[in-house]
């Protein structure tokens, strides 16, 4: 049984090439403004079953929150229609439905009333809706002061317990501190034993990996993939890694020594882009320099996509057999193994002469590699697991 039906839905908006400020210019522009056509969402359909957790993934300005905006009525579809079967709750952003003047307490039955539940039903669950905020303390509070972190937990705690049979979430999980983000996850997870159905906007890939049985990604508005977590992670990020590497910079570097070229690959780049935890990669650095480097040293730092160091090396270069650099070359630096879970690095390279200041590069967030995660373990490391047993 399907809980949420997609048919054939897009979502056009009209943008305003010459927007009118005042009454009088409506009058002078009436019949005659114009506007471009921007489309949102392409057509697309998919049908979510009951008690499936459904992620969502695509870039900024992909459609993600727009579709959840169709699919809770917010929006009404270009073409197409939605079809439901139960009652739904969505968070779909910070303070959304909250009026900042009125109090928590206020902007609790409001948004209960606005999902049609009765204040006598509220009433029996408020206690319930404070507790799991933990926002006791400010209930009574106007809600324009509150912070977007307590913005999310009253947002989070109204959805979830108002008994919802679909619950859509857009890119909350991620927000807040970790505590209490820890505190929906179970949530969610005990709405999953429960058999309800439930739609997740988010950025971040583990939670997809967490908590999702499908995933879709969309991609200017369009759908591009649609099946399995991990599956629909790495399309999501090929597909983010071809936008980025439209947008990458060109070389700037005018001095005397210049990185001209950066290859990363592994022994199975011929099958697929990405690694898998434990595999070895090689990195292929070539320069180019009209002045002998005599005491080369090459530094090299793997990134997380949060800009946080897993790894960081200084290679001092004539000590592995490298003794100067001149003309022009590449350096090729192997790892044999690369422990790490899933998720996209970057490198950042800094080629300098230990002799010589005014020999030195640096070649920042230009190149990267996907390591893919075929498993269910979270985190950044890959450990290896031994032989679990039970002894008596």
């Amino acid at each position: 049984m399907d809980a949420i039906v997609v048919d054939n839905i897009s979502k056009v908006f009209k943008l305003h090439e010459n927007p009118v400020h005042s009454v009088k210019e409506r009058m002078l522009s009436m019949g005659r403004s114009k506007y471009r056509e921007f489309v949102a969402l392409e057509p697309m359909s998919l049908s979510i079953s009951t008690g499936t957790t459904l992620g969502i993934l695509g870039h900024n300005g992909s459609g993600k929150s727009t579709l959840l905006k169709v699919v809770s009525g917010i929006l009404k579809p270009t073409t197409g229609q939605i079809r439901l079967r139960g009652r739904l709750a969505s968070l779909l952003e910070l303070g959304a439905g909250f009026h900042p003047e009125l109090t928590g307490r206020e902007n609790v039955y409001i948004n209960a009333a606005f999902l049609g539940i009765s204040r006598k039903e509220i009433e029996k669950r408020f206690d319930d809706i404070v507790e799991f905020s933990e926002l006791d303390q400010f209930i009574d509070e106007p809600v324009k002061h509150y912070s977007s972190g307590m913005y999310v937990r009253l947002g989070f705690a109204v959805a979830v317990n108002l008994d919802p049979d679909v619950l859509l979430v857009d890119e909350v999980l991620a927000v807040g501190d970790e505590v209490f983000q820890r505190k929906c996850l179970d949530r969610v997870r005990q709405f999953q034993q429960e058999g309800r159905t439930i739609v997740v906007v988010t950025h971040a890939a583990d939670v997809v990996r967490q908590v999702c049985q499908r995933a879709i990604v969309l991609d200017h508005g369009k759908l591009v993939a649609d099946g399995a977590p991990g599956d629909a992670i790495r399309i999501f990020r090929e597909h983010l890694h071809g936008t980025l590497e439209e947008a990458a910079p060109q070389d700037t570097d005018t001095g005397p020594l210049k990185i001209t070229d950066v290859r990363i690959h592994h022994p199975r780049s011929a099958e697929r882009k990405y690694l898998e935890p434990g595999e070895p990669l090689t990195i292929e650095v070539s320069y180019a320099t009209d002045r002998t480097v005599e005491a080369p040293t090459l530094s090299i730092s793997i990134l997380s996509l949060e800009g946080q160091a897993v790894f960081a090396l200084d290679l001092d270069l004539p000590a592995s057999g490298i003794s100067n650099l001149h003309g022009s070359g590449t350096i090729t630096v192997p790892f044999t193994a690369v422990p790490l879970l899933d998720g996209r690095y970057t490198l950042s390279l800094r080629l300098t002469d230990r002799h010589d200041a005014d020999l030195r590069v640096a070649r920042d967030g230009r190149d990267e590699f996907e390591v893919l995660n075929p498993g269910a373990a979270r985190g950044v490391a890959a450990l290896t697991l031994g032989t679990v047993s039970s002894h008596a």
